[in-house]
């Protein structure tokens, strides 16, 4: 069980931190949801020359490769239920490095996620 703590905590951080890379590169890049075929290909070609999102993609790789991993010697429903520690973080973070509003109900949320992940963890050592 340890092996597996110390690799989702690994694959989470590397999540998290893909996340908000990405977020913010997007953020710097402007809103796609108002752009014409050409303004989104164009945003296309520059997302991947961009720093944040090049790196925030590797991050989410190497999340992606370490989930394997858990996978390989975990069962499904104890390691996804960890994966969801993603949420604290991004909230957490969010919040301070990207200036989000984190409102009181979404702050709640997160706690219920969190009692939830320490209940699952806690009943796979039994």
């Amino acid at each position: 069980m340890f092996k597996t703590v110390v690799v989702m905590l690994a694959a989470v951080t590397a999540g998290t931190i893909g996340d908000l890379l990405l977020a913010s590169g997007m953020k710097e890049l402007g809103d796609i949801s108002t752009m014409n075929l050409k303004g989104i290909l164009r945003v296309a070609v520059q997302a991947l020359t961009t720093p944040k999102l090049v790196f925030g993609t590797a991050m989410l790789a190497i999340f992606f490769f370490l989930w394997l991993a858990v996978l390989s010697w975990e069962d499904l429903s104890v390691a996804l239920p960890m994966q969801a520690l993603n949420y604290i973080l991004v909230a957490f973070l969010s919040q301070y490095l990207l200036h989000e509003v984190v409102s009181p109900m979404r702050w709640a949320g997160t706690v219920l996620v969190a009692i939830g992940v320490i209940m699952i963890t806690k009943s796979s050592g039994a």
